[in-house]
Parts: C-alpha cells; structure tokens; sequence
C-alpha cells in the first residue's frame, strides 16, 4: 500500500504512532509482568498487571478505530502538494464516525467475553463440576453479556444513522434500497439481485421505519443505489447479507442473555440443560457477529480506501508484482492461522479446567510456563 502511505501517510500515521508508543508499549510491558510473574510479584500488583493490560487494549483500540474513522469519513485534512495533510488534529479525535465505531466495536468485544465465560461455565455446570464457582461465573457473565449487547444495539443504530449521513451508498447496500425514496419502508424480509439492480424478495414491509431509523424523520429521503455512479457502488450482497446476519445474532444475544440473567437469578439455571448446551454451542457466534460487522464496515466503503477521497485501486504498490504479493498473502496467512490454532488449543486446553486443578498445579513451574503460552495466545489473537 505503498501510494496509500504516500497519500495519507501524515494523517493515519500519526494515531497509529500513538497506539504504538504508549497503548501497545504499555500492553507488552505488563503482560510480561502478569505471564512471568505469578508467585514473583505480589498478588495486588499481578491483579494490577492484568487489569493495566486490559485499559491498554482498549486504548490500543481507540487509536486503531479513529484511524479506521478517519478512512470511512475523512475529517480535519487539506489537499496539498498532492497528498493529504492534517490540518486539525482535534477534528481527527472527535471524528462522529470513528468514536461510534470504536464504541460499537469494543461493546462487541466484551459481547464476546461475556458468552465466552457463559458458555465455559455452561460446560461445567453440564458436568456438575464445582458448581458455586461456575454458578457464580455464570451469573456475573450473563449480566455483563446482557448489558453489553443491549448497548452494542444502542450504539450500533448511532452508528448506522450517521453511515446513513456520511456514507449513503454503503447504507443503501446495506438495506438493499435501489430507488431514491421518501418515507423509506424497511423490508423484514428481502434478498438483492445486484445484476438486475433490483430485489428478487422484498415482503413484510414496515412504513416509513427506514427512513426513521436513519434519520430520526419519517418522511426523510433514502438515497438509492440507482442514484450513485454503478463504479461508485460498494458490492450489494455481502454487505447486505452480512449486515442482515449480524442484526440477527445481535437480537439472539439479547435475548439469550436477557434469559440467563432471569435463569441464574432465580436458581433455576441447571434445570435447563439444553439451555447450557446451547451457550455452549453459542460461544463462538458473537466472534462471526464481529467479522461480519468488519465486512461490512470494510466491503461496504468500497470502492473507497479513503472514502470519497482515493481509491483502492489507486492505493496499491506499484513495484511489488503479482507473485510476491500472492507470496506475503499465504505467508502471513499461514502465521495467523498457525497462530490462532494455538490459540484455540490453549484457551480450549484451561477453559476444561476447573480451579480445583489450576490451584493444585499452580505451584509448580510448568504451568507457570503454560499460563505464559496462554497468554501469548491471547495477546495474538
């Protein structure tokens, strides 16, 4: 992406530069004080390490997603000696578009960790394993899995109203909306024919919801796909169906998490075993709800890298040849994938034990060393 630096580089440079110096400096530093220290530092200051890692993940994300925000509605900037330079730096950090995106995103996350924990006590409550651990565990994931979903809708109808505003094309893909219309009715049921730029399903439509929805207004205009320059049109069915996806797993969070809540709080969870098997089954869907979000985050700005301002196919390299792209992309997908095989086995590996074995083997060096392989699992994933 060597004319997209070129390009932008003084732009999206600099909140990366910032992740990296204090965000990413600071997660590095700690996990090594929580992954190698375990009975060599206190237990306040190894709670403390953790907990440090954690506020700078978050920061980590931050910085990525304004930068990320930057690209979908570029902001604060002037063209200038062929390139774009930053002018307002203030205008970057309070970009709409990337402090909605990093809300949506970081709620997401801990979407994920909450039905992560609820599904990995599901598991041992089916076994009948330490039972007032698990219950415990279970009932203060379900509440937090509960509060974070509901607010990742939230924030996600904030966020979809303002691509509404700032990226009309990508939202008209989105609904599958091709004609420019007042009053737009949001279809529950559709499915797009991008080849005849019409919908080959369009039932149970719901008056004016769209328009609504997108702009707070009943009678406000939602701009057509027909409207835009076909060259200009981001690609309609995978951004359509996988926003439609990710709108659907985000409703059966809720709730599912809406009903552990009521579950564990009256005592009555284990009474419900294919309730716990299906958490357990559920535990990998909120991260196909987060890819799906990127999908259309990242699909749906095409054929923009920096929207409206360059596009992606005027970002590339243009030394680098076919294969030697081709070579870094099976390279670099062979080390992630490596990477996350890891990663699943260790998580996979400490999720099926109890505190019973990870108290009577924490003493020893080797799962010091284990829980260390842990932890680089989870820093790379």
């Amino acid at each position: 992406w060597a004319e997209y630096s070129r390009y932008v580089g003084d732009i999206f440079g600099a909140p990366l530069a910032i992740e990296s110096t204090v965000a990413f400096f600071l997660e590095s530093v700690f996990i090594g004080v929580w992954a190698f220290g375990w009975n060599k530092v206190s237990k306040r200051v190894h709670l403390l390490s953790i907990w440090l890692v954690a506020l700078a993940t978050n920061l980590s994300g931050l910085w990525i997603l304004l930068a990320n925000g930057w690209m979908q509605h570029p902001v604060g900037y002037v063209l200038r000696n062929g390139r774009a330079e930053m002018v307002d730096f203030m205008a970057l950090l309070t970009n709409p578009f990337g402090l909605l995106k990093f809300g949506h995103q970081i709620l997401s996350g801990y979407t994920v960790a909450g039905f992560f924990v609820m599904g990995i006590s599901a598991w041992h409550l089916l076994r009948a394993r330490n039972r007032p651990f698990f219950k415990a565990s279970f009932g203060m994931a379900a509440v937090f899995a509960l509060v974070a979903s509901i607010m990742v809708a939230v924030v996600g109808d904030f966020h979809a109203a303002d691509v509404a505003k700032t990226q009309p094309a990508k939202f008209a893909a989105m609904e599958a909306v091709w004609e420019s219309c007042n009053y737009a009715p949001l279809n529950l049921i559709a499915f797009p024919d991008e080849k005849n730029q019409c919908n080959l399903v369009s039932e149970f439509p719901i008056p004016s919801l769209l328009s609504l929805l997108a702009f707070h207004d009943s009678s406000a205009e939602i701009k057509g796909l027909n409207s835009f320059p076909k060259e200009d049109r981001p690609p309609v069915l995978p951004v359509f169906l996988s926003f439609r996806l990710m709108v659907g797993l985000g409703t059966y969070f809720i709730l599912m998490a809406a009903l552990a809540v009521f579950l564990s709080r009256n005592g009555i969870l284990e009474k419900y075993p294919r309730f716990l098997r299906l958490l357990v089954y559920s535990i990998p869907l909120p991260y196909i709800a987060n890819q799906l979000g990127w999908i259309v985050s990242e699909v749906g700005r095409q054929p923009w890298i920096v929207y409206g301002v360059m596009r992606t196919s005027d970002a590339v390299s243009k030394a680098i040849s076919v294969p030697q792209v081709m070579g870094s992309l099976i390279g670099f997908t062979l080390l992630y994938g490596l990477l996350g095989f890891v990663d699943i086995y260790l998580l996979t590996k400490f999720a099926r034990k109890g505190p019973e074995e990870m108290a009577l083997a924490g003493a020893g060096a080797s799962v010091n060393e284990e829980l260390t392989l842990a932890a680089a699992g989870a820093v790379s994933k």
